[in-house]
């Protein structure tokens, strides 16, 4: 998944203030050179995103707005508290528009800036997010978008995150300001290894991309800007890591919280008791399947010997190799399998994730929709944590079935092609943001599709490798639900990932680590089963339609909570799951 918009990014809103007159009988005239405030739905609509560009300079950066390149958001506490009372009186402006006089496309593009605002309130308000977890400023700091989209030459691109690289002082202050001691110690192990990997990438990795720059005076400013954000990010590793004697076991949300996140991020109402039973049974449906596709594929083996077989044959040529060889493949079965439409068959790069961003095995930096079209996409699967075992390093890398899936996951047809459909959407409100369930959950919903439609289907290793992705996600989701409501401990998710999902020590310590500062990763089934139901549901309601025909329509909404987007193909909510 893109990290970096998982959650709507956090900005301070400008206030957009009419000037008024000292005699209410005369209203001052408008100046000249002032354009009046168009007070329209499209208005409003265009308003929200400028104030959201202009204050989160890093949001507008990453949507491909190259004027604000070398910009970043205001950080601090007063800021944040500014962008509450911005949102608030936003939302109010927005529930002032009346339903019934806006067409299809506007009530829909209402619903979905209700719940960007929405969603913003409640990861500042409730979750408090920017007061108790490191993650949430992690996610705002990457600088991946100059360094690795070419949308303009190299020391133009430098030129601006050398104004990135300046801010990264303030910034840290900021954060350590802002976070609220004493801290979960799940949330400093997660906020050290992330700090310490972008003091890692300025000190180790920066001098390389800039070595053979030609300007000297840039590669100057560059070099001592790196080298003050280098020493920043390890101050503030340190003050973290002197923060541990004192670190707590309170990450949870509770579940009353849990439940409002569910409604303010997901749209979705629906009791924790019932939602952890529709988990179970989906990690009931995929052990008996893996049952089955090991008694072909290893009868008298364990099901961990036969997950463990799938593994030991890694990919070819190492991970990266081995995912950029799996993209053209899949590219032509989803044109041969009639799977979905394919808006631009340029390939995406793959390369090794950087150093701030290895919390998990894989993701994709997906340029915005403002950004040129050429600008390539890049895919990064992360190497095993080189302070692990020998043993524990060898078990991280993936078998290449594992790795196939995942490969459908973050490219063909998952976050990379619906990223296609996003970008070209003409509304710039359902363009811009991306809910984790629907992402997530399509980008999972194509696996399991992708093998029913015959890949790798007659090989039982590709179902096993399809599988084990498939029961990866199904813990996440319990343990999401479990960890923040108190029915299981962290130890006994690690466990739950080991057991149940087959995963190696590193990796189940990652994975129930992410548990603890990312309650919302139950996105990936969670999301699954909202679209297979929605398909279920509305090729019945059109028989005469294909299930690509379905794809099309789901991905041309953007990537909105699901259920805005049943009501839509529907007309109706329905049962959701």
């Amino acid at each position: 998944m893109p990290a970096s918009i998982r959650h709507a990014s956090i900005v301070v809103l400008i206030a957009f203030i009419a000037g008024c007159s000292k005699e209410p009988a005369r209203p001052a005239a408008t100046p000249p050179h002032a354009a009046a405030i168009d007070t329209s739905w499209p208005g409003f609509v265009d308003r929200f995103i400028e104030a959201r560009m202009q204050a989160d300079p890093y949001f507008a950066v990453n949507a491909g707005r190259h004027e604000f390149d070398g910009k970043m958001p205001d950080l601090s506490r007063s800021a944040i508290d500014a962008d509450l009372a911005q949102t608030r009186k936003l939302l109010a402006e927005l529930e002032a528009f009346d339903p019934a006089k806006l067409d299809a496309q506007q009530k829909f593009e209402r619903e979905v800036l209700h719940w960007v605002m929405d969603a913003q309130i409640f990861w500042i308000t409730s979750a408090e997010q920017p007061y108790r977890n490191p993650t949430w400023y992690l996610e705002r700091l990457d600088p991946s978008m100059y360094l690795t989209r070419e949308y303009a030459p190299l020391p133009k691109r430098l030129a601006g995150f050398l104004g990135y690289a300046r801010a990264v002082p303030g910034l840290t202050r900021n954060i350590r300001d802002n976070l609220r001691a004493p801290l979960p110690k799940a949330f400093i192990e997660r906020g050290t290894a992330g700090f310490s990997g972008y003091a890692t990438f300025f000190r180790d990795e920066m001098p390389k991309i800039f070595a053979d720059l030609a300007d000297p005076k840039l590669k100057a400013e560059l070099g001592e800007a790196t080298a003050a954000a280098a020493k920043a990010m390890q101050d503030l590793t340190a003050w973290l890591e002197a923060q541990r004697p004192q670190g707590t076991d309170q990450f949870a949300l509770g579940a009353p919280k849990f439940a409002e996140m569910l409604r303010a991020t997901e749209r979705l109402d629906i009791p924790l008791e019932e939602l952890e039973l529709v988990g179970r049974q989906d990690l009931e449906r995929n052990l008996a399947a893996l049952r089955q596709a090991c008694g072909a594929y290893a009868p008298r083996a364990a099901l961990a010997a036969c997950v463990d077989k799938m593994r030991a044959r890694k990919p070819a040529g190492g991970t990266v190799e081995g995912a950029r060889a799996q993209l053209a493949e899949l590219q032509q079965f989803v044109s041969q399998h009639d799977i979905v439409t394919i808006p631009n068959p340029e390939q995406a790069l793959v390369a090794e994730s950087p150093p701030y961003n290895r919390g998990n095995f894989a993701y994709i930096s997906i340029p915005g929709p403002y950004e040129n079209p050429a600008v390539k996409v890049t895919y990064y699967v992360a190497p095993p944590d080189a302070k692990w075992s020998a043993a524990e390093r060898n078990a991280y890398l993936p078998g290449r079935a594992y790795l196939l899936y995942v490969s459908v996951h973050e490219v063909w047809p998952g976050h990379y092609l619906q990223s296609q459909f996003m970008n070209a959407n003409p509304s710039r409100a359902a363009a811009l943001w991306w809910n984790y369930s629907f992402g997530e959950g399509w980008a999972h919903y194509t696996e399991e599709m992708m093998f029913d439609a015959g890949l790798g289907k007659d090989d039982p290793e590709m179902r096993i490798g399809m599988l084990t992705n498939a029961l990866l996600r199904d813990v996440r989701f319990l343990s999401a639900i479990c960890l923040h409501t108190g029915c299981m401990t962290l130890e006994e998710s690690e466990k739950m990932f080991r057991e149940l999902a087959f995963a190696d020590a590193g990796n189940a310590r990652q994975q129930a680590l992410r548990g603890t500062y990312d309650p919302g990763y139950l996105a990936y089934t969670l999301g699954k089963l909202m679209i297979r139901k929605l398909r279920t549901d509305w090729l019945g309601a059109n028989p005469q339609s294909t299930p690509r025909q379905f794809h099309d329509k789901l991905l041309s909404y953007g990537a909105p909570p699901v259920p805005l987007v049943r009501q839509e193909m529907l007309g109706t909510l329905g049962a959701v799951l």
